[in-house]
Order: structure tokens, then sequence, then C-alpha cells
């Protein structure tokens, strides 16, 4: 009899094809805190990686709130939320959430990737269509490939194309029974920023409900960080959800999605991954709470990112550096190859500065970068040695 196949030995293959296309990620270790100044592998580094836009990771006030949760409500929550997971922490979460988005009811999810992948199948379903922006998020492109909604794609940006998706609908015979459409508010490979206004006016012309993921909008866009909703002075009518999670700009975990209390009530109602997930710990609630409270007494965080972030784009740029279309603290240095890439970014931890590549598939092939992300804690020394760093690495690869 022969040896029984091992049924697993695609993994090692896979594994072994990705390395030979030097695809792989190589994780490095924190030793502690995400801060400006960090250890990455035992070496002191400047992070220019973190999604910590704000720095609220090691606020006092962040930090304290949980650490006094812990202690006066345990470590965990003990189950899922409609069932006995649901505690004070989260109910005066979401009230102040809603209030800081102006919104009348917000949804806590246990992340970002979970709001999306629960929520999307549960609005759209068989006899819908669901259009959405081409350079979407991973987790929109899974959430929405859970429903049984027809799905189209519009080119990445482009209102005019948008327009084109929802007028070819409305000729279809029978026409969709719901359309929705579904958009990052920043894209988070580019730092470009949706055209939300004309995504909504499009939607309000042909009916159908919008849909943004502003993960990278909140705590940098709008006022006081409230997001892109905020930042183009739109309503609640006119953007029916806004997704967003507080592993960014907020500086802890999870995700979140903002609206009418009749969207809310729906969510938590036929959201799959609300409905079966256990509740954040009351520390991470807490925590949460109290980083929406820094956001609204100390708006100076948000205008010190973007201090910053201007400094570091004019100087990159002036050094001859292609920065794509960004509009926001996401600063893609483009390379191009991803080899080239990733021997940038080694070369950039030799000089003390923690910057990752963005190789294939993460983004399409030839379009590697060095995706770099400001930071408010970031002081005017760090910004001249990172600047530096990248000066003496472009030079050595021929990039300026």
């Amino acid at each position: 009899m022969n040896a029984p196949r091992d049924p697993t030995g695609f993994l090692g293959e896979e594994v072994r094809a990705l390395v030979a296309q030097d695809l792989d990620w190589k994780i490095r270790v924190l030793d502690g805190p995400s801060v400006p100044r960090c250890t990455i592998d035992g070496r002191k580094v400047l992070m220019l990686c973190s999604n910590n836009y704000l720095g609220l990771s090691t606020h006092p006030r962040v930090v304290e709130a949980a650490a006094n949760a812990a202690r006066t409500h345990g470590a965990g929550s003990g189950s899922v939320r409609p069932i006995a997971g649901t505690m004070d922490l989260h109910v005066e979460l979401e009230r102040r959430l809603a209030r800081f988005k102006g919104a009348e009811a917000s949804l806590v999810y246990q992340s970002g990737f979970a709001t999306n992948a629960g929520l999307l199948p549960q609005l759209v379903g068989e006899g819908d269509l669901v259009v959405s922006d081409e350079l979407n998020h991973g987790s929109i492109i899974d959430g929405l490939r859970l429903s049984r909604a027809e799905r189209a794609v519009y080119r990445h940006g482009d209102a005019d194309d948008l327009g084109r998706v929802l007028a070819e609908a409305e000729r279809k015979a029978p026409a969709p029974r719901r359309v929705l459409v579904v958009t990052d508010g920043v894209f988070s490979m580019d730092g470009d920023i949706a055209p939300l206004p004309a995504i909504a006016r499009l939607a309000r012309e042909h009916g159908a409900m919008v849909y943004v993921d502003d993960a990278h909008g909140e705590g940098v866009l709008g006022e006081g960080g409230r997001g892109i909703v905020s930042h183009f002075h739109l309503g609640r009518e006119e953007v029916q959800a806004e997704m967003g999670t507080f592993s960014k700009a907020f500086g802890v975990v999870g995700g979140h999605v903002s609206g009418s209390r009749a969207l809310i009530d729906f969510a938590f109602n036929k959201s799959r991954t609300w409905l079966l997930s256990g509740s954040h710990p009351p520390a991470v609630a807490a925590a949460c709470l109290a980083a929406v409270e820094v956001l609204e007494r100390e708006p100076e965080h948000v205008a010190r990112l973007w201090t910053r972030t201007r400094r570091f784009q004019k100087e990159m740029r002036e050094l001859g550096f292609d920065l794509g279309a960004t509009a926001t603290p996401i600063t893609p240095v483009m390379v191009g190859d991803s080899s080239a890439a990733k021997k940038m970014s080694e070369r950039l931890f030799d000089l003390g500065v923690f910057a990752l590549p963005i190789v294939f598939p993460m983004v399409a092939k030839g379009k590697a970068r060095i995706r770099t992300i400001l930071n408010a804690a970031l002081t005017d020394d760090d910004l001249t040695e990172a600047i530096a760093a990248f000066r003496t690495v472009g030079r050595e690869l021929r990039l300026i």
C-alpha cells in the first residue's frame, strides 16, 4: 500500500513560493509600547508605520481607564453581548460615541473587520446590488462576498464611473430591489480621500444607500477628528452608515458603526459577528471611552498630527520622492519593485527608522511602496532624523 499523501503539503509549497518571489512577511516584534521612539527586535528605532495616529495608546487617561475598569469589572465580560456580555461600560461607550459622531446611535463590534464582515452581508442580499470602489479594503471585499447580492465595481475614486454603474442598474429588468454604495473614506494604501459628497449626491439621485468605512479618517479628518462625514459637512440622511475602528487614531481596538436608531437596531439583531462573538473586556471598553473623551477635550492632538504631516510630506517631495496622491497622514513612498521596497525598508531599519514595505498582493504588482504614517507625538527632531534616513537610502537606491 502506498504511503498516505500529506493533505497539508500544499502549505509549505505556498510559503516557499512566496519566499521565492520575495512576497512573504517577516514579522518584527515590538518590545514595549507603540510610541515614536520604540524598541523593535531589541533595537531603538523611530516608529513610522503605526496606525496610532494621535499617540492615544499611551495617553495617561486612556491607560488609567483601562486599569481601573479591570479592577472594578474584571478581566473579561463573560459572554456575548446579547446574552450576558453587555456591561454598563459598553452602553456608555456607544452613547458617547454616537454623540461624538453626531449620530442617533452607534454600535460597537469586536473589530473593524468584524463590523464589515458582519453588517455588509445583512444590508444587501439576493435581488440587490452593491457597488464598491475598486480599491476598497479587504474587509469590505470579504464582507460583500458573504452576501448574495449582485456586485459591481467602479473605478477608484471616480464619481462619473459610479454614476454610470448606477444608471445601468436602473435600466435592468427587473431593477435591483436595493442598491448599496460602499467606499473607504481614506484609502489605507494611498492615503487619498473618497469623493464622498459626489458619491452621496449620486446615491440620492438613484435611491441608493451609502456605507463609508472611515477607519483611517477618524481622529484625522473633520471637526476635532470626527471623521469624513464631518469633514465634508454631510448629513446622516446623505451617508446612512459610517463605520469606523478604535484600533487606529483612538489607540485601542474594536470596530463600530454609527447612523440612525433603526440602522443600529437592525445591525445588532442581524450581524452574526456581533451576536456570536464575546464582547470586549471591560478594560478595552473603558479605554475606548476614555479615548473618545480625549478627542472631545483635547483637539490639539489632531492639529499637531497635521503639522507633522505637512512638514514631512513637503520635505520628502522636495527631495524628489513620489508620494502618490496622498491627502492624509498616510504617506506612501513609491518604489515600484517589491524587492527594492523590501531592501529600502531593511536599510531604513539599519539607520534606525521602522517603516514597512507594502507589496503585492496588498497593492498591485509594480506599485510597491514604503507606507509611512505620521504621528502627532513625533517631534521635529524625530522628523529631521527620519527624513535624513530616507535621503540616504533614496540616493543609495537611486530613487531620488
